[in-house]
């Protein structure tokens, strides 16, 4: 970024763990201003969290959202009703609408959100990092796998929330309404992710007027864990070309 002009605040969205980022995933960003947030809980709607978010920016009139995963449905959410001071956004691994199309899988997954006690444990959330996995999680800065994946949700995401989240992306749908966002977009995607699927990327760049895609070769799904530098590189890469053509306008 152009250090002569103000910078903007990068804030940062969780993905379905609600686990803020950590220092470790925040340090590539280095002086850059930032603030990140854990999920509220038990919140089973998309635009509920949207209202979470614009509180927690209430105070700023310069900033980015960043967003994974799940938190990139509720950083576009949030995005389509112009608030004022965005500068940017930047959705990875995100959705406009819920991405599973089989209605098998669309049945399984209001059943395990309905899992409590061993069986969220034990098989929830077992299955939630096998959709998760890649066979890349291993070859990133931070080596990445199945079991680090399952203890990132036991850590941090009751069996409640992880229900009422299945609930919120089994609903949301912002694919007609993708034209309001009018800040420049980048859409940051994995080269492998078993759980969004390509589709989702296209139906952004397709509804979103200034988007562009970024593929990050050999990620996956928790490339915002196991790569984070190369996953900072690709936002910081962004904006920096959006301080030097001048296309970030204020909203």
């Amino acid at each position: 970024m152009n250090t002569s002009e103000k910078i903007s605040t990068l804030v940062f969205i969780p993905c379905f763990s609600g686990a803020p980022w950590s220092a470790e995933q925040l340090a590539p960003y280095g002086d850059a201003p930032t603030r990140t947030l854990r999920l509220p809980e038990g919140v089973d709607d998309m635009e509920r969290y949207a209202d979470y978010v614009e509180n927690v920016v209430a105070d700023l009139d310069d900033w980015v959202l960043v967003g994974d995963s799940f938190g990139a449905n509720i950083a576009l959410a949030l995005a389509t009703r112009r608030p004022k001071g965005l500068r940017a956004l930047v959705v990875s691994g995100g959705f406009a609408a819920n991405p599973v199309t089989s209605k098998p899988w669309k049945a399984l997954m209001r059943v395990i959100g309905k899992a409590r006690g061993p069986f969220y444990r034990q098989l929830t959330l077992r299955a939630h990092a096998h959709r998760l996995a890649s066979p890349f999680d291993g070859e990133g800065q931070v080596p990445w796998n199945e079991a680090r994946s399952r203890e990132l949700f036991l850590a941090n995401t009751p069996a409640t929330s992880f229900g009422a989240r299945v609930r919120a992306a089994m609903t949301a749908d912002y694919v007609d309404v993708l034209g309001r966002v009018q800040v420049p977009t980048l859409v940051l995607t994995p080269s492998h992710d078993v759980l969004i699927g390509e589709d989702a990327s296209k139906v952004m760049l397709a509804g979103i007027p200034d988007a562009r895609e970024v593929v990050l070769p050999r990620t996956g799904h928790m490339f915002r864990f196991s790569h984070p530098v190369t996953y900072a590189a690709a936002v910081n890469d962004f904006l920096a070309a959006q301080s030097t053509t001048g296309q970030g306008a204020r909203a």
